[in-house]
């Protein structure tokens, strides 16, 4: 962290009470900050509501965290504004039409991110990078030279920041940034101890989410050439009946992984990220967060895809047979969906698994017991997908 920012950090928490100003006053502060006042469809304010009340009441924040979580939400404020503008004046990025997206949905740590990257390796296909997820405006028609201004996380600015997955501008994001201009993203779980906005989150109807996310595809392929949109995010999982309104013609590809694994893997993850942001790190909350999230996502997953059983929307990879044979997955998941891969799309994909082999840290093994995780208490929980993987991969 150098001084300034931590300067900043200091000078924003002096003499406040609150972690974070009322909703009502962050909004007015986008508003005088863009010289905007139109965020589109009101659908956002519970949401918002929600989460700032959380985060005034039960998060904890030291000053670090105040500071990135006060910018984010203005971030994302502004960020609405900025796209209802838009849209206001140019209407006809309404035309646009989103055809037959693949969606990668699975629990996290399962390769679905490695599996992004590939993706992006595809000439003919079309994804959501970082720089487009935090900064949709100005839209990419609307840059000089399709270059995208330099993206800027204040998160990253922290001292200890590590990212956990490949990461850089042009790097495929989820959809975690689009779904948090509706306030309704698993993001704010990650950087904060919130278990009243979890609570609501995890029943919220997503339905306005979606369809806002679809509003910023509209105006981020807005005249640009038509490619088909490669997204994905784990919290789809939660969601699945909801994205379906937005994207009825989506097919999806699958992750898999043993639970076990994955759930002290994320574990650490939101740890680690939480503790930038909080002195008041609660290993057993976090750990219970997730198993739960996580449990109750795959089974709703698994009631949706037995609903829609005989559409053939799912595609699954195992996370060992990603690891074998990289681009032969690949190339079995285009040859699903009746396309092609180039000898560019290929040799792409085999440079970047070469060269991100290379530079990825060591694993370091986890143990149950420092993450307050009881396995025996977990497995259950996920028994039932645990038992359709093998049908669904051929790999246990």
């Amino acid at each position: 962290m150098d001084w300034a920012l931590e300067s900043r950090f200091t000078d924003q928490r002096a003499g406040k009470e609150r972690c974070l100003d009322n909703y009502r006053s962050l909004i007015s502060e986008a508003i005088a900050a863009t010289g905007l006042s139109d965020f589109g469809p009101d659908t956002f304010r519970e949401g918002l509501e929600t989460l700032v009340h959380a985060l005034n009441s039960e998060a904890r924040l030291n000053a670090v965290g105040e500071y990135v979580l006060r910018e984010r939400i203005l971030g994302h404020l502004k960020q609405r504004l900025q796209i209802e503008d838009w849209y206001k004046r140019h209407p006809d990025i309404d035309d646009e039409q989103i055809i037959e997206p693949l969606i990668g949905i699975g629990l996290p740590r399962t390769g679905s991110t490695a599996l992004s990257f590939l993706l992006a390796k595809d000439p003919a296909a079309r994804y959501l990078s970082r720089g487009e997820a935090a900064n949709p405006c100005p839209p990419p028609s609307m840059v000089q030279g399709n270059h995208r201004e330099l993206f800027k996380d204040e998160a990253e600015s922290v001292q200890g920041w590590k990212s956990h997955v490949p990461s850089g501008e042009l790097a495929p994001a989820e959809c975690q940034d689009l779904m948090a201009l509706e306030f309704t993203s698993q993001l704010f779980l990650a950087f904060a101890q919130i278990p009243t906005y979890a609570e609501w989150l995890n029943n919220a109807d997503l339905t306005a989410c979606y369809a806002y996310e679809r509003r910023c595809l509209k105006l981020l392929q807005w005249r640009m050439p038509t490619q088909p949109w490669r997204l994905k995010a784990p919290t789809h999982l939660l969601y699945l009946k909801y994205l379906d309104k937005a994207f009825p013609d989506a097919r999806f590809v699958m992750t898999h992984r043993d639970p076990t694994d994955v759930m002290l893997s994320v574990i650490d993850v939101y740890a680690d990220i939480i503790s930038k942001f909080t002195d008041h790190l609660d290993m057993a909350y976090v750990a219970d967060l997730n198993i739960g999230m996580w449990s109750e996502g795959m089974r709703r997953t698994l009631a949706f895809r037995d609903e829609h059983a005989n559409n053939k929307r799912f595609f699954d990879i195992h996370f060992k047979t990603m690891q074998e044979d990289p681009v032969g997955q690949v190339r079995r998941l285009h040859s699903w969906l009746n396309q092609s891969v180039s000898e560019e799309f290929a040799n792409g994909m085999q440079q970047w698994w070469v060269e991100n082999a290379a530079s990825r840290e060591p694993v370091t093994a986890k143990r149950p017991r420092d993450y307050a995780v009881d396995l025996d208490q977990v497995r259950p929980q996920f028994s039932d997908y645990t038992n359709r993987v093998a049908g669904w991969t051929g790999r246990q």
